[in-house]
């Protein structure tokens, strides 16, 4: 995402709001920039999305992004650990807010922060298992969830045992249990996850050898799969899930329930933490933590349902 270079203002410019960022090169100035732009309040965030929505006004569309920018900051933080450079998670965290603005529907009554979150994850995710080793670590749904939790977790126990061969600190059983439990995952997984995290880098194409004799290396066996027909048709597919399956499942609750939903599943305010907790929810109706419990188990249910038939 490319940005003009000028100076920070804290009013957005009536003619060229993308002025007010400097380059992404400057990535200091850059962060200090975008935690100076104003929040929009939920009219001003209205009136541009249905600005952008009804006559494809650009205008309005970069100034919902130029608000969000510093969400896309905050969330890129959680990813550091990775190595990989934050300009560029910064970089395609934008990717993600950008497309949540084309998606995003004001009538449905959710915040454009809420909605975008998810989409500035899915690009960054994206972006690590893509770079972060060159062929990717993860590939189901559930490994994705054990590669971006394993780091963490691991992180808070004590390392009862260190690897002979590589000298890194391993889970012990309980803590491989303990993060089985915790991820819903089969305890092999945990141990073939850390494994494969604790493992060295693989020369993909080497070098010919002194004698000029070719070397051959994994790269002469894979097959580029980037425009397979079925993953494409599956890729689209959960982009049709991720928008219309979600606002249409949504659109079949009653308000009640689709307040509790959000407040529970898409809310995020700006520090980053969630919604409303079951007992903030219980304490606005009148009701116990446990019927908004059961509210929102059924809630979950027929949006599922809703899902199942979209798709």
């Amino acid at each position: 995402m490319a940005f003009q270079s000028a100076s920070a203002t804290t009013a957005l410019a009536p003619a060229n709001p993308w002025a007010l960022v400097p380059p992404l090169g400057n990535l200091d100035a850059y962060i200090s920039a975008v935690n100076r732009l104003p929040l929009l309040t939920l009219e001003e965030e209205q009136r541009y999305a249905q600005q952008f929505k009804k006559d494809n006004d650009l205008e309005a569309a970069g100034r919902l992004v130029l608000s969000h920018l510093r969400l896309v900051v905050s969330i890129s933080r959680q990813y550091l650990g990775y190595g990989l450079p934050h300009g560029d998670l910064i970089q395609e965290g934008n990717v993600g807010l950008m497309k949540a603005v084309k998606r995003f529907d004001p009538d449905q009554g959710v915040r454009l922060v809420s909605y975008a979150m998810h989409w500035i994850k899915a690009e960054i995710h994206e972006y690590i298992l893509k770079n972060w080793r060159m062929v990717k670590v993860a590939t189901t749904k559930a490994q994705r969830k054990l590669f971006f939790n394993l780091r963490s977790m691991k992180q808070g126990f004590k390392a009862d045992a260190i690897d002979a061969d590589t000298h890194r600190e391993t889970l012990s059983d309980h803590e491989i249990d303990m993060v089985a439990e915790q991820l819903n995952v089969k305890r092999e997984e945990v141990i073939e996850m850390e494994t494969r995290l604790a493992g060295g880098d693989v020369l993909l194409d080497p070098a010919p050898s002194d004698d000029g004799e070719q070397a051959f290396g994994p790269i002469a066996y894979l097959a580029d799969t980037a425009h397979e027909p079925t993953a494409m048709i599956e890729s689209r597919q959960r982009d049709a899930l991720a928008t219309d399956g979600i606002t249409s499942a949504l659109a079949s609750l009653d308000a009640r329930s689709r307040r509790i939903v959000e407040q529970r599943w898409l809310q995020v305010n700006d520090d980053g933490s969630g919604g409303m907790t079951l007992h903030e929810l219980a304490a606005e109706y009148g009701v116990s933590a446990e019927r908004i419990r059961q509210i929102e188990v059924a809630a979950m249910k027929k949006m599922k349902k809703a899902l199942v038939e979209h798709a």
